[in-house]
């Protein structure tokens, strides 16, 4: 039912990946959330009530949804519509790109506009930028939620840095076709003087995942023109790791699977 605010169609696979193309580098990439360590699931995830003065709420009023039957994001996780909107929004969330706020807060580059997460998201998508996350040790910890990998993709997270992931969270990064990429021993982002507001790009993907150590180069390019250089690790550990990454995500892989069969 096109109407319905609790099931919609999700868009996993409106655009899937050739897995027969070349894997490409990203160039031009903005950070969504700068964050630190220990960040769970939780911090990532939607859950709980659903505000009404957020990019969630707002939707669901704009579906004629009075706040009194919003109800939860738990109960409306059909919806991606919803959930995406509910995707890094969690009130203790502190994203450092954007110091002295809480929750779902980031900051448009390279004006430096303060908006929701989602929002600064669909601008991003809208100017084609890909976007990526930077993340302290341990990210995706506690328990797992695999709305936390499929929120990020839908906001259009490319890759996330961080110092470690989590075990489940980075498979399941790797499942919606986002790229795990972790900092080397001893690197992080404070350490390497990197703000968030610098341009990204990621190099050496396709030779890393077809058998080239596993290492990818990420040059951070300041405002003022001046660059970082560093070698990350490409977390996508096993061969069927990179065959559903090939394919843009398990769910196309799946599919193509199951349509081989047919």
């Amino acid at each position: 039912d096109e109407r319905s605010t609790y099931i919609k169609k999700p868009p996993y696979f409106d655009h899937m990946a050739d897995p027969n193309q070349p894997l490409a580098d990203f160039h031009g990439m903005r950070v969504l959330a700068l964050l630190g360590d220990s960040v769970t699931t939780d911090h990532i995830s939607p859950a709980g009530s659903i505000p009404k003065d957020g990019p969630a709420g707002r939707y669901l009023m704009a579906q004629g949804v009075e706040p009194k039957d919003f109800n939860s994001f738990g109960a409306r996780r059909g919806n991606h519509e919803v959930m995406v909107r509910g995707t890094l929004a969690n009130i203790r969330l502190r994203n450092q790109l954007a110091p002295g706020t809480e929750g779902g807060w980031t900051l448009h580059l390279p004006d430096g506009e303060q908006m929701f997460i989602y929002d600064a998201s669909m601008k991003y998508q809208e100017e084609g930028v890909p976007l990526l996350i930077l993340a302290g040790k341990e990210y995706g910890s506690g328990s797992s939620r695999d709305w936390a990998a499929k929120g990020v993709a839908l906001l259009g997270v490319r890759a996330v840095v961080a110092e470690s992931f989590e075990r489940i969270h980075r498979t399941n990064l790797v499942g919606m076709g986002v790229l795990p990429l972790q900092f080397r021993a001893g690197e992080n982002a404070a350490g390497l003087g990197l703000t968030g507001r610098e341009t990204f790009h990621i190099e050496g993907v396709a030779a890393a995942l077809n058998g080239g150590g596993r290492k990818a180069t990420v040059r951070a390019v300041a405002e003022d023109g001046s660059e970082k250089q560093f070698t990350v690790d490409v977390r996508v550990d096993t061969p069927q790791e990179v065959e559903y990454y090939r394919n843009g995500g398990i769910l196309p892989y799946v599919l193509r699977q199951l349509a081989a069969g047919g």
